[in-house]
């Protein structure tokens, strides 16, 4: 790899580690009787409301409607997440120092598997979330209704609008990617040239008739 593509990557790297600072995903929760809205932050490692009593409010309400309340500490993709993205970021610093393209393409496949892989694993959470209803205990009953917020976009759950957006953690994975890619192009177009170089006929010198010794 080309030193400015083994620097790409280590930005990369170390780009990932903005997930420690910043939430992943952001949920918003907009209703008459909430006009300043509630809503949610999934980190890393932990949900916490937007506001200081967002998370309280939002279990209150599905309390009435019989949905599980949501714990933090019993969701146990949060205590895995911190592991496998600094374990990413790690391997991508390793490509980096030793400079292996084919390292790298295994990096970015590992990437682009794990980011497909959680938001499988986050629309399934959703759904379970928002189909897992105790109509037996719940205070609201409206047969046949499910809660799950969208992954991507807005969805109306009865008078609330539920809005789903990624976070800034979310787009430091995303330019750490593409930075990534980056690299990747870049050392393949400097292979390429490379090659070109290499197979172009040496030039040769050919004496004018009139230098010609006879």
């Amino acid at each position: 790899m080309t030193k400015h593509s083994r620097t790409l990557v280590a930005i990369a790297a170390v780009l990932m580690l903005g997930v420690f600072l910043f939430p992943l995903w952001r949920i918003n929760l907009i209703a008459p009787q909430y006009p300043e809205g509630l809503g949610m932050l999934i980190r890393i490692n932990t949900v916490t409301g937007i506001k200081p009593n967002d998370l309280a409010n939002i279990n209150g309400l599905n309390h009435y409607i019989g949905m599980k309340p949501i714990e933090p500490d019993a969701i146990p993709e949060l205590r895995l997440m911190p592991w496998i993205v600094v374990g990413l970021a790690t391997l991508g610093m390793l490509v980096a120092a030793f400079g292996s393209r084919r390292a790298l393409y295994v990096w970015l496949g590992g990437f682009a598997s794990l980011a497909v892989v959680g938001l499988i694993d986050f629309w399934r959470w959703e759904y379970a979330y928002g189909h897992d209803i105790d109509f037996e205990h719940a205070i609201i009953k409206i047969p046949g209704m499910t809660y799950q917020p969208p992954l991507l976009g807005t969805k109306q759950l009865l008078n609330f609008t539920a809005a789903s957006w990624p976070a800034l953690g979310t787009v430091c994975l995303g330019l750490a990617f593409a930075l990534g890619l980056a690299a990747l192009i870049l050392d393949r177009r400097s292979a390429t040239a490379g090659k070109t170089v290499s197979r172009e006929p040496a030039a040769t010198w050919v004496p004018e008739a009139g230098n010609v010794a006879r």
